[in-house]
């Protein structure tokens, strides 16, 4: 029995050697790589981007609400039509040629208007008379207190003996406070006699005398007289 591989060529056996070695260098290559982890660790990054790739896929979108019906507006309603305007009427146009056999007239100026006449001046109106003034009113009517009645029996003032035997005479001059009753208020001296027991008897003779009081427009009223009292040695 013959063996095929004497007849072989001396290439084919080399090539073979090369393939069964490359075969088992790539299972060498796996086994070390399964022992030293390389494996495990590729299997391991690729694994968790798949994951991730997944989680963060986009959630589907959702379906939009219906859009609400709009509300149902009236048509409008129609517009009267308005009427056309009238064409324009022919306007007149004036013929410069007159006609053969119209009348011809002499056109004269006419006279020019005549000048307004100018309005006459108008008098300035008259000052108002002044007013007069008001009437003062009139003076009250006064009546002065009075002594000199004959029926109010004033006696004179006593002389005082004493003055007469030393001398002493002169003239007083009292001012005496009337009042309505016609009784004195008030006594005193405006004009001295120049002796003091001259004037003393003076006041105390008319404190006790009466007067006709004095009156404004007939009304009695206090009043203020002048009473003179002489006394005069004989």
């Amino acid at each position: 029995m013959s063996n095929p591989d004497r007849f072989a060529k001396p290439g084919g056996v080399s090539r073979n050697a090369v393939i069964v070695g490359s075969v088992v260098a790539l299972h060498v290559a796996a086994l070390w790589a399964l022992q030293s982890g390389l494996l495990r660790r590729a299997v391991e990054v690729v694994v968790p981007a798949e994951l991730i790739s997944e989680f963060i896929a986009p959630p589907a979108p959702k379906a939009a609400p219906p859009a609400p019906p709009a509300p149902s507006v009236p048509p409008p309603a129609p517009r009267p039509k308005l009427a056309p305007p009238p064409p324009p009427a022919p306007l007149a146009i004036a013929d410069p040629t007159p006609a053969p056999n119209a009348p011809t007239g002499v056109t004269r100026p006419q006279p020019p208007a005549p000048l307004a006449e100018a309005p006459a001046p108008v008098a300035p109106p008259a000052p108002a008379a002044p007013l007069a003034p008001p009437a003062p009113p009139a003076p009250p009517r006064i009546e002065m207190p009075s002594s000199d009645a004959a029926y109010l029996n004033n006696p004179k003032p006593a002389y005082p003996a004493i003055s007469k035997r030393m001398g002493e005479q002169g003239k007083v001059v009292l001012r005496v406070l009337i009042g309505t009753d016609g009784l004195p208020q008030k006594v005193e001296i405006s004009q001295s006699s120049g002796f003091d027991r001259l004037d003393r008897q003076a006041q105390e003779a008319v404190m006790r005398w009466r007067f006709v009081p004095g009156k404004r427009n007939g009304i009695p009223e206090a009043m203020w007289n002048l009473v003179p009292v002489n006394f005069v040695l004989e």
